[in-house]
């Protein structure tokens, strides 16, 4: 009986799992939900600390409405439209990305992750120009501000907020660019299929509140009148 629960134990310990099981976790099931769980908490973090932001924004604008109203007419209020556009689709094609890895279907994940990637670098680059413009006329937060032209008192605490809350949301950005090259780069070595997609889902969560943040940010700074 002894040598038999030996032998059962030796074939548990030598029992072959997919690469992507890690054996301290009971099964596959439990392996994905945890990390989902994971990625949940960490995206209410997120939330979290833009929540503080917003909630400075609002009593800002309730201190000093004519500075917000005057500040927002230097935005590009076009730009604003065509990177929220922008990020809207790029949320569509991570979902397909998503919806491609559990059919197994490679070709749709990295199609769909390369055009996911190319939405958040011209997001990127539209923000470029956007604060290349502001840079040249000025428009700086706090004691940068050098815009003289009808000047409204504290005007520069509108746009510390535009380039915090923006700067911020460009840094995640920038981050789920390099999470999307990287899931892109294990797409390619066909990482990714229905029994395994937990990353490309997870990395999805991720870029999809990157998008839901501009989606606030947008009416707050660029539609405040």
């Amino acid at each position: 009986m002894a040598q038999a629960v030996d032998d059962l134990k030796h074939t548990h310990e030598h029992e072959e799992h997919p690469w992507f099981f890690h054996p301290h976790f009971t099964d596959v099931e439990q392996q994905f939900d945890t990390a989902k769980l994971g990625m949940w908490t960490f995206l209410a973090t997120e939330i979290l600390m833009f929540g503080g932001l917003f909630v400075g924004y609002a009593i800002m604008f309730s201190m000093h409405p004519e500075a917000f109203h005057a500040g927002h007419h230097h935005l590009n209020v076009n730009l604003g439209v065509v990177n929220t556009a922008v990020l809207i689709f790029s949320s569509l094609t991570m979902a397909l990305a998503v919806r491609s890895a559990q059919t197994s279907n490679k070709r749709g994940i990295v199609i769909n992750l390369l055009v996911t990637i190319a939405c958040a670098c011209g997001f990127l680059i539209v923000k470029y120009f956007e604060y290349s413009h502001k840079w040249h006329e000025g428009l700086l937060p706090g004691k940068f501000y050098t815009f003289a032209e009808g000047y409204v008192p504290h005007i520069e605490t509108y746009f510390a907020l535009y380039f915090m809350m923006t700067g911020l949301h460009g840094i995640h950005v920038t981050v789920g660019i390099g999470l999307l090259v990287w899931i892109l780069l294990r797409a390619l070595k066909g990482r990714y299929s229905s029994a395994y997609y937990t990353q490309v889902e997870l990395v999805g969560l991720y870029w999809h509140l990157v998008d839901l943040i501009w989606i606030y940010l947008f009416p707050l700074l660029y539609l405040v009148s």
